[in-house]
């Protein structure tokens, strides 16, 4: 058919919703205007649904393929209760069947496409018959707008097999799908703010605040997930197929899901399917790592526990999970409603186990995320060691899920322990030692290393170690600002020095400008200790550590000894309790006082009260180290003066 063909049968559908007039009126007026033309009466009685047609024979038997096969039979003929848009379809094709023009819009234009089909109403009877005149209509004006193939695509369902079979659908799909496709390529430039990718959300919290806030922004993904899921599933398939990244698509799949999840009224079955078939929609393994946030994966796993969704689904996003357990926060792991004990702190163990079988164990090579994981880990152990039924062997077997050697930091792991002492008062000093032993106080912040000197709870092993690690920090940092204030009063800008501490300079000749000093001597205590550990040979700290650990071990023999002295000295006699305490009292003759830092056996003979004051004393002496290093030379104006000058 030419343009001005095509034009014409577009002019003749009226596309006026809003102002269509009753229609019912305008049948009866055309045919009694057709009965006194031709003086023929309405001999056909058609029975659609509940209403009956009587209308004359030639118009139906010359347009209609339907009627020119049953009219030949009888006069009398009832469609099938399944007929195509009802009554109020075949109403409006009769008007079209005496003449009048067929009012139609994106409301009614599947209905009266499928009901023209069934009625076969095609070129075949006629030219410029109702199939072909609809299908124009679809094609040049509902697909061409976003807004009427949505709710051609919504009329569909009720349409089930004519849609499917005429290509409605599909064709709406495929529009709708290329529509989006060209919003995510904007030639036109219309968007104020490019077009959402999770990229940017992957590491925030997944909540329904910020997927309102992203579906003002892209209305059209607000109606995209709006559609029936099965209509909605074909358009994502369309969209993959039409080439939209990735990066685009699944962010519509979770906000679909994520409206499935917010329905409270829904039905548990219908939720359940719904869920298994998002899950099958979603990139899973690498792709869909790179663009899922984590939390989200939480939030569908905790659905599908209490769904009770097959377990396969579970495993399949435990899995998912344990690949992109780095981008968590502990805000997204599950919440354990039945205690320590339920299914969901069994899935976060399992969830970790997996990640450290294939990343932290055996032959496996290291994941550059071991220490983001471990540290993520001992933040859930702060979680769940508040519950008061854990058990001390319980609590150990959650610490070794992720191995001592992938912890870089150890204060969380502290906390944890904190807060298991605290919540367990009753444990004895061994069964304190044996859930501590895997605090490594070397790996403690300045902080709370300190906070563990101070700690009452802490086992006395612990204690001493963290002491030790001050102590020896302290010598350090003295030594260190010791030189850096001989070389600030002493040094010379312009020659070359002698001190082994730059010996290793680039040039023998140059050393560090003021700039670069001044620099060091307002850097805080902890950059200090960090700049010179990291300049000695760590073999040499490592003997200096495990020399510590035995004399502590010879310290906690030596407690053990005195406590059941104590004990029998309790239930003996008067003179035997003197005797002892003359004993006590000639072990302390014998103790020797060592200066700060130095480092002598008189620490495996100090007692557990001195220890305290030794931590107030350590303390202090940071305290003035912190003011001694922002303090600057006051006489350094004088020792210039008297500098002898240069002939």
């Amino acid at each position: 058919m030419n343009a001005s063909g095509s034009t014409s049968l577009s002019a003749s559908i009226l596309s006026s919703p809003l102002s269509s007039p009753n229609v019912t009126a305008l049948l009866k007026i055309k045919i009694i205007s057709w009965s006194q033309e031709t003086g023929l009466p309405a001999s056909v009685c058609v029975h659609v649904a509940n209403r009956i047609f009587n209308l004359h024979k030639y118009p139906l038997f010359s347009k209609s393929g339907y009627f020119n096969r049953k009219l030949s039979e009888s006069n009398e003929i009832k469609l099938p209760d399944n007929f195509p848009g009802g009554p109020e379809a075949f109403e409006m094709i009769s008007l079209f069947i005496y003449g009048s023009s067929t009012l139609v819009d994106p409301f009614n234009v599947a209905a009266l496409r499928c009901a023209s089909e069934y009625l076969e109403m095609t070129e075949e009877y006629t030219s410029g018959n109702l199939c072909e005149r609809f299908d124009i209509y679809l094609n040049q004006v509902v697909l061409q707008s976003w807004e009427d193939t949505l709710i051609v695509l919504q009329q569909c369902q009720n349409l089930v097999p004519w849609a499917e079979e005429l290509l409605i659908v599909s064709r709406c799909i495929e529009s709708l799908a290329f529509m989006a496709c060209m919003e995510i390529l904007d030639p036109e430039r219309r968007r104020d703010q490019p077009v959402v990718t999770l990229e940017a959300l992957s590491f925030q919290k997944w909540s329904d605040e910020m997927v309102q806030e992203v579906l003002s922004q892209d209305v059209w993904i607000k109606d995209l997930i709006a559609l029936p899921f099965g209509y909605f599933k074909r358009v994502i398939a369309s969209l993959r197929r039409q080439g939209m990244k990735e990066k685009y698509v699944t962010p519509i799949v979770l906000f679909y899901a994520n409206s499935i999840l917010c329905d409270e009224n829904g039905r548990k079955e219908d939720i359940a399917m719904l869920l298994k078939g998002i899950l099958d929609l979603l990139n899973m393994g690498e792709k869909g790592s790179k663009v899922i946030p984590v939390g989200f994966y939480f939030i569908l796993l905790s659905k599908s526990l209490k769904l009770d969704l097959d377990k396969e689904y579970t495993l399949k996003l435990q899995n998912q999970i344990s690949g992109v357990l780095h981008m968590a926060q502990v805000e997204d792991f599950l919440e354990t409603e039945s205690g320590t004990g339920g299914i969901e702190m069994e899935i976060i163990e399992n969830i970790f186990s997996t990640y450290a079988l294939f990343n932290m164990c055996g032959n496996n090579s290291p994941s550059p995320y071991n220490f983001v994981v471990a540290e993520l880990w001992d933040s859930y152990l702060t979680r769940v060691a508040s519950d008061m039924k854990m058990e001390l062997k319980r609590f150990m077997e959650l610490i070794e899920i992720v191995p001592v050697s992938c912890r870089q930091n150890h204060d969380h792991l502290y906390r944890a322990l904190d807060i298991f002492l605290q919540m367990h008062p009753e444990l004895s000093q061994d069964e304190k030692s044996t859930v501590c032993k895997y605090l490594n106080c070397q790996k403690l912040s300045q902080e709370v290393c300190v906070e563990a000197v101070q700690n009452e709870l802490m086992p006395l092993r612990l204690i001493v170690q963290a002491l030790f690690i001050q102590q020896l920090n302290t010598h350090k940092a003295l030594k260190e600002c010791s030189d850096s204030f001989r070389y600030t009063h002493n040094g010379d800008f312009s020659g070359s020095l002698t001190s082994s501490r730059y010996a290793h300079s680039k040039s023998q000749n140059l050393v560090e400008s003021p700039c670069d000093l001044q620099d060091t001597r307002n850097k805080p205590l902890s950059f200090l200790i960090q700049k010179d550990l990291s300049s000695q040979k760590p073999e040499l700290h490592k003997t200096e550590y495990e020399s510590t650990s035995f004399r502590i071990q010879s310290l906690e023999q030596q407690l053990m000894t005195l406590k059941r002295t104590l004990q029998l000295q309790n239930t003996s006699k008067k003179g035997g309790q003197v005797s002892t305490k003359g004993e006590l009292e000639g072990r302390t003759m014998n103790k020797r006082r060592t200066p700060i830092g130095q480092v002598t056996n008189c620490i495996g003979t100090v007692n557990f009260a001195s220890q305290r004051k030794y931590a107030s004393r350590l303390l202090k002496v940071f305290r003035r180290f912190s003011l001694f290093g922002r303090t600057k030379p006051k006489r350094k104006q004088s020792v210039t003066s008297i500098r002898p000058k240069s002939m």
